[in-house]
């Protein structure tokens, strides 16, 4: 018996849909994208205010509980760049890839994390619970692999000796910054089970 019936998940995503509801079996129902018509301008400055704003945004407006996530890559040498800005710092995956080496070229700092926050809010706009995950690496110098998407090509992962897109969508998502906060959010709905 799940412990919801159904949940929006604040996204127009259908592939993230699908993800969140692999995790998020048995204990919800029906997991559905948020409408065409809803559109949620992130405009809070970190990645939880975001993934809160997303979630109260989608339980308000559709009176049921809603989901939301809110990631990006933070590299020390920028300061945390790209950071919420991360899916805005070029027009494609090729771009912000070109961009970010770019911006790169010279630094010897290569430490950068990926980090996922995600939210869960009620009917009511109210947020239940929020978790977070974060997974260290290092940019490289050039792409390598072609699974993933984003910065996958260019993030490594030491303890995995690989990049992200090197990796299979398990293996990754076994060690994610995504997989590591919804492990977190699965064992929030554990705790509730009778």
């Amino acid at each position: 018996m799940p412990i919801l019936a159904k949940a929006i998940l604040a996204s127009h995503n259908d592939g993230k849909v699908k993800e969140f509801q692999g995790w998020l079996q048995p204990w919800i129902g029906e997991l559905l994208p948020l409408p065409s018509t809803i559109e949620i301008a992130e405009t809070a400055d970190s990645f939880l205010g975001n993934a809160c704003l997303k979630a109260t945004t989608a339980a308000k407006e559709m009176g049921e509980w809603a989901i939301a996530d809110d990631s990006g890559l933070a590299v020390h040498a920028l300061k945390g760049a790209p950071g919420i800005y991360s899916a805005r710092y070029g027009a494609t995956d090729a771009e912000r890839i070109e961009r970010l080496l770019r911006e790169m070229a010279g630094v010897r700092d290569r430490r950068a994390e990926f980090i996922c926050v995600i939210a869960l809010a009620r009917p009511d706009g109210t947020i239940a619970i929020t978790t977070e995950g974060r997974c260290t690496g290092e940019i490289l110098s050039a792409p390598r692999g072609s699974g993933g998407f984003g910065y996958d090509p260019i993030f490594w992962v030491p303890s995995q000796q690989r990049t992200f897109a090197e990796m299979s969508p398990m293996e990754k998502q076994q060690i994610s910054h995504r997989g590591q906060a919804l492990q977190q959010l699965q064992e929030y709905f554990q705790a509730l089970s009778p």
